[in-house]
């Protein structure tokens, strides 16, 4: 991986780990149009994700603080197990639970079959069915301190889904949220919340491969990492402003047009599966 290669990727990590377009989808697409055919691979696209989730603990920062002091007491019985930040912190870890399961379980698929570009498409495109249907059915009514437990394990479930490329971390959370009748901010700031254990974890577990990976370095890694997060400061912000005024329709037409230009480029031979 050279430093150009490694600075438009980084630019397209921060772009895109928020939005609900698929994160892991667009560092394929773009390796194999840019770059001579090459996907960087699950390893660097997890690597790469420890910068944007550094952005959420940045951004979220005095809410993150709160929740784990809360947590913390309550373990201690200092603080009521049914104090609203207490229970974001147990919701978080369950909800967490699915995604690190399903991971390990399926790591080999997800690091090799599962990135079949074919693959992506039919996310791209039937996941933006599902988030058009969910946004069109959505009722707007709960926040997120009425969260169930229910609805957190739901939830985590919903985002275990990303471990297909294509579908979206935030995308899969936030169409679960709509559909349990949560409001559009309520759903998006929970799936930031939620990925934060998953993405950590995975992206540590990956480092390993930057040893092991000979297309791999810790120069460009690094740098692709950094900018990611500087650039996904700013998407988060500007994300939690759109969506308390709009609906997600702009990122479904976005996907349904990606769907159909990658498999025009499949078809053609400019991308190879």
């Amino acid at each position: 991986m050279g430093w150009l290669e490694a600075v438009v990727l980084g630019i397209v990590q921060g772009l895109t780990e928020f939005l609900p377009i698929s994160s892991s989808a667009h560092q394929s697409i773009v390796g194999q149009l840019f770059f001579g055919g090459h996907d960087p691979g699950a390893a660097f696209t997890a690597i790469t994700q420890l910068g944007t989730e550094s952005a959420v603990i940045i951004y979220f920062a005095r809410d993150i603080g709160r929740i784990i002091k809360a947590w913390a007491l309550s373990l201690a019985r200092r603080v009521p197990a049914d104090d609203p930040d207490a229970r974001m912190g147990w919701l978080v870890i369950i909800g967490s639970v699915p995604i690190v399961v399903l991971g390990l379980l399926f790591q080999d698929a997800i690091d090799t079959s599962l990135r079949n570009l074919w693959i992506t498409v039919a996310m791209l495109a039937g996941f933006g069915v599902v988030l058009w249907v969910a946004d069109r059915l959505a009722r707007n009514a709960l926040e997120l301190t009425q969260l169930t437990w229910l609805d957190g394990i739901a939830l985590g479930f919903a985002q275990a889904l990303a471990l297909i490329p294509g579908v979206s971390r935030s995308g899969a959370t936030i169409a679960g949220g709509l559909f349990l009748g949560y409001k559009r901010p309520a759903a998006t700031r929970y799936a930031f919340l939620l990925a934060i254990p998953a993405v950590f974890g995975s992206g540590l577990y990956k480092l390993k491969d930057l040893n092991e990976d000979p297309s791999l370095s810790w120069g460009p890694t690094l740098v692709a990492t950094v900018i990611a997060f500087g650039v996904g400061l700013a998407v988060i912000h500007w994300l939690l402003k759109y969506v308390s005024k709009h609906n997600f329709s702009i990122f479904v037409w976005y996907r349904w047009g990606l769907a159909a230009l990658v498999t025009v480029l499949l078809l053609t031979g400019r991308l190879q599966p």
